[in-house]
């Protein structure tokens, strides 16, 4: 089946039969869970829990395309080169084999031993709503996640002995890895060096593991964090390489060392000219909400926020499409 440019939904973990629901009524055929809540107790993503996701999306008449974010520990070990490597090297090729196994297409990952990293309290939107921010002055540049300062260099090398041995898995099992930039994408945080946080960075991955099935979770947050200017250029050099998998499309304002989330119309990056420049380069994937502000009555998912940009996505696409 050819598949279009089109919106989907993501960022939640159990998958409801209001979940379900929500999502077919809003007009979405597709979409991702992150880090589902599924048994994990053997370190990697057994077959028969996947299959029962797939087969509950399949029962609705939806499409799980991808699953983002397997629980930190099944891979710690792999990002900072720890005892575990090639045992957890092993259990995430079993996940990765259970996931082409059971249909579900794509694996959202990143390189963040110590996750993303925002900074209290909320800042304020307009009406009141409220959404993270990040203020690098007002963290510890002494603190440390881990035992030691982890270079981007060792990361580097980490990162290219795991592509090395676990991405002829993916292209055996038939699913794509999707790579997560780096967020905030400073050089550092905790002593970890973060090693995607600008287009060099990208470039050297995908060009190194140049294949079909090694590509980007793009998200436009963290591009705009980045440098608000480069965003749209770097959509165009990746999509037009087919080297996109899907779009986080989120928006903020400002840049590193100092930035806040907001609303999808407020963003430093003009969304039309990112959906155009997605559609210009033949993108066929699909777009989800991401992150979203916490607006007045909203559930803890964010509903209405969800809502509001979907609608304002679907809307972005139509326009692109019709130029």
């Amino acid at each position: 089946m050819s598949l279009k440019m089109r919106v989907g939904l993501g960022q939640f973990q159990e998958l409801t039969d209001d979940m379900l629901a929500f999502i077919k009524q809003i007009g979405a055929d597709d979409f991702l869970m992150n880090t589902p809540r599924i048994p994990k107790e053997t370190g990697q993503w057994e077959y028969e829990d996947l299959k029962e996701l797939k087969d509950r999306a399949d029962d609705a008449d939806l499409r799980l395309m991808a699953l983002e974010n397997v629980p930190i520990e099944f891979y710690i070990d792999i990002m900072l080169a720890g005892p575990k490597r090639d045992e957890q090297i092993e259990k995430m090729s079993n996940t990765i084999r259970n996931m082409g196994k059971a249909d579900i297409p794509i694996l959202g990952y990143h390189w963040m031993p110590n996750k993303v990293w925002r900074t209290e309290p909320l800042a304020t939107l307009r009406g009141g709503a409220r959404a993270t921010r990040f203020d690098m002055s007002e963290h510890d540049p002494d603190e440390f996640t881990h035992d030691r300062v982890y270079t981007k260099e060792e990361m580097t090398e980490n990162f290219d002995y795991y592509l090395e041995r676990i991405l002829p898995v993916a292209e055996e099992a038939d699913v794509v890895l999707a790579l997560h930039p780096d967020d905030p994408p400073v050089d550092s945080l905790g002593g970890v060096g973060r090693i995607f946080g600008n287009f060099d960075e990208f470039k050297r991955a995908i060009d190194k593991f140049d294949s079909p099935h090694h590509k980007l979770d793009f998200c436009m947050g963290c591009w705009s964090e980045m440098r608000a200017e480069g965003a749209v250029p770097a959509i165009s050099h990746f999509a037009q390489r087919d080297r996109i998998a899907y779009v986080h499309l989120r928006f903020v304002q400002g840049e590193v060392p100092c930035f806040n989330e907001c609303f999808i119309d407020e963003g430093s990056v003009d969304p039309f000219e990112a959906v155009k420049a997605l559609h210009g380069a033949g993108f066929t994937g699909f777009l989800i909400t991401d992150h979203v502000p916490k607006t007045e009555g909203d559930t803890r998912w964010g509903h209405r926020s969800r809502a509001y940009a979907l609608g304002y996505i679907r809307c972005l696409i139509d326009w692109a499409e019709r130029l």
